[in-house]
């Protein structure tokens, strides 16, 4: 049978850890984890997230396998809806990544996570 994308994306999320920006972004100044905007290279371009690094989903789990080696290691992944970034997240733990969470917002929403968190430092 087939799903809807919208039930497989809510079915993926229950078996994830989701967080919004603000969430990311302070756990990330803390722990040093990984942001990835699993979007495609004309997406992240128009408008890119402080600090990601651009893996589309359909090379997901080949480069980060050259990226990053360590299993535990916060991996942080965004898109546009979050649709995109739920469903590499689950191949990301398939593949064996153990820490691994889907941001639930929107690009602009991290951007602002991310720059409020950068002027509070200064």
């Amino acid at each position: 049978m087939l799903k809807a994308i919208p039930d497989l994306i809510s079915e993926v999320k229950q078996k994830l850890r989701c967080v919004d920006a603000k969430t990311a972004a302070a756990e990330r100044s803390i722990n040093g984890g990984v942001l990835i905007d699993v979007r495609e290279p004309a997406e992240h371009l128009a408008f890119p997230a402080p600090g990601a690094i651009n893996i589309p989903r359909g090379l997901l789990e080949m480069k980060m396998l050259e990226l990053e080696k360590d299993a535990s290691k916060a991996i942080y992944l965004h898109c546009a809806t979050s649709a995109r970034a739920a469903l590499a997240a689950e191949q990301l733990t398939r593949v064996g990544y153990e820490n691994v969470t889907v941001i639930t917002c929107k690009v602009e929403d991290i951007k602002a996570a991310v720059d409020s968190l950068s002027y509070g430092e200064q």
